[in-house]
């Protein structure tokens, strides 16, 4: 006879660039995060399952992955910190994602939460590979005074080191509970979500400066057929000015953007993929409620 079944929501929550997204892949063994080297990547919260059994305990661990905390400037950024809060509200264990490089920055939400919260906060201290022993120790002392009380488990995102210890505490801290979700499931999202998503991480790839920031992918068509999967995708700017640097001289840019998201695509679905993309101007869209709740960053 085998224990009851354990099930939880699991946080992961940090500043942009910590390396919240690259954490979440590993942890869940499937690429469903976007990651680039640029700040801000993730704008949505992103669950994704691992469904299992430890030592006769069926699990599932529902990770969410969340953007990174800033101070908001747009009205896309509140929308952004209020997926971070909602995740927080749901945590029955929060992973705080530092690095080695990080200081803690005072914002007042994230200190009103941490100062007062009960749920149990692991804090990771990621990107152990680039620094050495006596720097890491330093930044383990530091970040043991910001959280007392907390354990801090050094780690490396990329390199896949002592990830286990995250899931022994995890196993641990999870409540007994039947699973949330179909144990078959991967994640929450559609595969329209992903798409797009993958689309948009070639842009953070390829441009430099505002443009990736002001860009937002929807996809407009999504038809499965047996052997292919053709997709229509509108990328939305908020100049013409961008317009033209994302398509590029003679079309350059945006067919490069088309074939390494078409090849990633194919890779994600295990499916041949026809994508064509098609370039909007939606002025200042970051502000306006209306195009935010069209890209599904503000749910009624």
């Amino acid at each position: 006879m085998s224990n009851p079944y354990k099930s939880g929501f699991i946080s992961i929550i940090g500043k942009p660039n910590v390396g919240k997204s690259t954490l979440m892949n590993a942890l869940v063994g499937e690429r469903l995060s976007i990651v680039s080297s640029k700040a801000q990547t993730t704008r949505h919260r992103i669950l994704g399952m691992l469904n299992g059994e430890h030592e006769g305990t069926p699990y599932q661990i529902v990770y969410s992955d969340t953007p990174g905390v800033l101070l908001p400037k747009y009205e896309l950024h509140k929308s952004m910190m209020q997926f971070v809060k909602s995740s927080l509200e749901d945590a029955d264990v929060v992973l705080y994602v530092t690095d080695v490089f990080e200081e803690y920055e005072d914002l007042e939400f994230l200190t009103n939460w941490k100062d007062h919260t009960d749920t149990p906060i692991i804090v990771l201290l990621n990107k152990i590979d680039l620094v050495s022993a006596e720097k890491l120790q330093e930044k383990v002392t530091y970040w043991e005074q910001i959280f007392p009380g907390k354990p801090i488990l050094p780690i490396s995102a990329q390199e896949k080191v002592h990830l286990d210890q995250i899931f022994k505490y995890l196993i641990e801290l999870l409540p007994v509970h039947p699973p949330f979700f179909d144990p078959e499931e991967l994640t929450d999202k559609p595969e329209r979500f992903f798409a797009a998503e993958i689309i948009r991480e070639k842009i953070f790839m390829n441009y430099k400066k505002e443009i990736p920031y002001a860009c937002e992918v929807k996809i407009s068509s999504f038809k499965e057929q047996p052997d292919i999967i053709r997709i229509s995708a509108e990328i939305y700017v908020e100049r013409v000015s961008q317009r033209a640097i994302i398509i590029g001289h003679k079309g350059e840019s945006i067919k490069k953007v088309g074939i390494q998201a078409r090849e990633d695509m194919e890779k994600f679905f295990n499916k041949k993929v026809f994508l064509e993309q098609f370039v909007k101007v939606e002025p200042d869209w970051r502000a306006k409620s209306d195009k935010l709740r069209s890209f599904g960053y503000i749910l009624d």
